[in-house]
């Protein structure tokens, strides 16, 4: 079967390009390694989407799969190795299988950026985690550090906050980037902020037992004892599969598209996080938009696309 468009990723620009693109009468195929809705499935609280005052991120996720389903939109979860873009027709091979496909919209989002420092990799899965959500619960009455500043930072801090006995928040400069309400939300819950600070270093033994922080202003180095490490510094784009293809990004490693959501190559779009700009849900979703139908103007050639 040759699909007239594929879609990878079911992040919140992937699925409003499926459902786009499956209302329009192409045939669509989502593919997703993880689970739908991206890394906004593990947000605490969406305050800033029209229509919902406030919804879980994990609540969010679910809606947008139940719509999905409600179009009979074919969902696969499966993680994208390669591509083939050169041609009229484009190859998509995943882990499973191949498949063939007229236009090709990469929506494929970002990855949790790194500290890069010694212990970080060694504890990952124990002791050292990018998701509150997911690992909260193994952290009721312990320790924890979050390291960050931003949105995304704060709401980690806020999730463990209900559930540790002490939760620190650690960002290397003097003031927090995250909205002023979340700040406010920080201090009602006791969120201990240390400043000027960085980690060094996380150790441990099977598990982690405490990182080394340094004070930006006095340099002074200390050991701070916290059974859990959570880091949320940002995100890298998901484009190795699409740079080895061939697929233009920036200096950032981001794709380049034009207004139309189109890639250098013909046939191929992107939208959402992986092109950069705002990277907020709103604007996932009107890339989303715009790149489905532009894949239908590109393959249908309706008389208001001339």
């Amino acid at each position: 079967m040759v699909y007239d468009v594929v879609i990878v990723g079911g992040g919140p620009a992937g699925v409003t390009a499926a459902i786009y693109a499956k209302r329009s009468g192409l045939d669509t195929l989502l593919i997703e390694k993880g689970v739908i809705g991206g890394y906004i499935a593990n947000t605490r609280h969406l305050e800033n989407y029209p229509g919902f005052k406030s919804i879980s991120g994990m609540d969010f996720g679910e809606k947008l799969r139940e719509q999905l389903e409600g179009l009979e939109v074919e969902i696969l979860q499966d993680e994208v190795l390669g591509l083939e873009i050169e041609g009229i027709l484009k190859r998509v091979f995943t882990l499973k299988k191949e498949y063939d496909t007229k236009t090709l919209i990469i929506a494929s989002g970002t990855e949790h950026r790194r500290l890069d420092i010694k212990g970080e990799d060694v504890f990952i899965g124990r002791g050292v985690s990018f998701c509150a959500t997911c690992d909260a619960p193994f952290y009721k009455n312990r320790k924890v550090a979050v390291v960050g500043g931003g949105n995304s930072a704060v709401d980690e801090a806020l999730t463990l906050a209900e559930i540790s006995s002490n939760t620190y928040l650690i960002h290397r400069r003097d003031a927090l980037r995250a909205e002023h309400i979340r700040q406010e939300q920080l201090v009602e819950k006791g969120v201990e902020i240390l400043y000027n600070t960085e980690v060094r270093e996380i150790k441990g033994g099977s598990m982690v037992e405490s990182i080394t922080l340094k004070d930006n202003k006095t340099n002074q180095v200390r050991e701070l004892e916290v059974d859990g490490v959570f880091i949320a510094i940002g995100y890298t784009p998901s484009t190795l599969v699409a740079r080895e293809a061939g697929i233009e990004v920036d200096g950032r490693g981001y794709v380049v598209v034009d207004r139309s959501q189109k890639t250098n190559i013909q046939g191929v779009y992107a939208a959402g996080d992986v092109t950069g700009g705002l990277m907020q849900v709103t604007t996932a979703v009107g890339e989303g938009a715009i790149a489905a139908v532009s894949a239908f103007n590109y393959i249908r050639k309706p008389y208001w696309s001339e």
